[in-house]
């Protein structure tokens, strides 16, 4: 079992940055593929970016070129620095550790994101 604990979130006025955080319990989280979702109301879950145990990452369309995954395995802990942000980000951002080639999957409690003036 993983327990996974985001921190980082808040109220930023358009334009601004947020950097999001995941702490994760456990000794072999280096192997996992971290990723962050999103989900604002009325919408689905979306995955937001991702970054595998090599360190390869995918980004949503939207999130291009102003979000940035990243890992620290020395820390257990996975990042999420969001620039550029827009009121279109608002939503509760969910950190997710997935086990390569399984089904395995955990999800962290979520931390709300506002965007707005």
């Amino acid at each position: 079992q993983v327990q996974l604990v985001e921190s980082g979130g808040g109220l930023v006025q358009p334009g601004g940055s947020l950097r999001l955080s995941c702490a994760a319990s456990g000794s072999i989280f280096s192997i996992y593929t971290m990723g962050w979702y999103r989900q604002a109301p009325g919408n689905k879950r979306e995955l937001v970016a991702a970054i595998t145990s090599g360190g390869g990452t995918n980004y949503a369309d939207s999130v291009k070129g102003r979000f940035t995954i990243s890992r620290d395995n020395a820390k257990n802990t996975a990042y999420l620095q969001m620039n550029s942000l827009k009121p279109e980000d608002t939503a509760v951002y969910y950190c997710n550790a997935r086990v390569p080639m399984s089904t395995t999957t955990f999800w962290g409690q979520g931390t709300q994101v506002t965007v707005s003036s």
